[in-house]
């Protein structure tokens, strides 16, 4: 599949999961020496093959969409930045309710300032996650939301080189950017983390024991 048509496609997949709902969220693709980026304010579920911008491992726009008033993204940088330091060869951006609530969760322990951590274990999805088995710690960093997403960029990279085993970076009350490497690779990898979320809130609206709780209290 022509990755255009590819990133339009897995728009209008994840538009009804909800993770793109309104004109949020975002998808990235690199394939050799460009990259390939969904627009700015435009119905995920809309977006044609002809919207899509092209950019240099810069960032630099070498070809622009069919539509000269669309506009690159926001969350370029923060594209841009796992490209950059983790050679990502996808990067998805959603706002994903159970990934939102779950952020709300998040406490901060023994980390900077800047940055929280959700941690994951004993849960079958982890082993969908790149790295990581049953029983293994998966910490999820969340960073704080800023007004407008590029303001994100300098936090979002000071996670990723904090925790070199996730492939994911949370923003409180907003959302989720995780890579992999390849498209195929950041569609599960971001699918595998909505899961945990997800089970991570209703286990806490259940009042169930959630084992992830004892690691947490134990390395505070």
């Amino acid at each position: 599949m022509d990755i255009r048509e590819q990133i339009c496609a897995m728009c209008r997949s994840f538009y009804t999961l909800g993770w793109v709902s309104g004109t949020g969220g975002g998808i990235s693709i690199r394939h050799a020496d460009r990259i390939y980026m969904a627009p700015s304010g435009v119905e995920k579920e809309r977006i044609q093959p002809t919207d899509i911008f092209v950019l240099d491992l810069q960032g630099n726009p070498v070809e622009g969409p069919g539509n000269p008033t669309l506009k690159l993204t926001e969350c370029a940088p923060l594209f841009l930045s796992a490209y950059d330091l983790r050679n990502a060869g996808a990067v998805i951006h959603s706002h994903s309710m159970n990934v939102l609530l779950a952020t709300m969760l998040a406490e901060r322990r023994a980390h900077p300032e800047f940055v929280s951590v959700l941690r994951f274990t004993q849960l079958e999805m982890i082993k969908g996650l790149a790295g990581h088995g049953y029983n293994d710690v998966y910490e999820l960093p969340v960073i704080d939301n800023t007004p407008r997403e590029c303001e994100l960029t300098d936090t979002l990279r000071q996670a990723m080189q904090l925790f070199p085993r996730s492939n994911a970076v949370a923003v409180r009350n907003h959302g989720i950017y995780v890579w992999g490497d390849s498209a195929t690779h950041a569609k599960t990898q971001a699918e595998c983390l909505d899961y945990l979320c997800e089970a991570k809130v209703r286990m806490r609206q259940l009042g169930l024991p959630d084992p992830a709780d004892a690691i947490a209290v134990a390395s505070s």
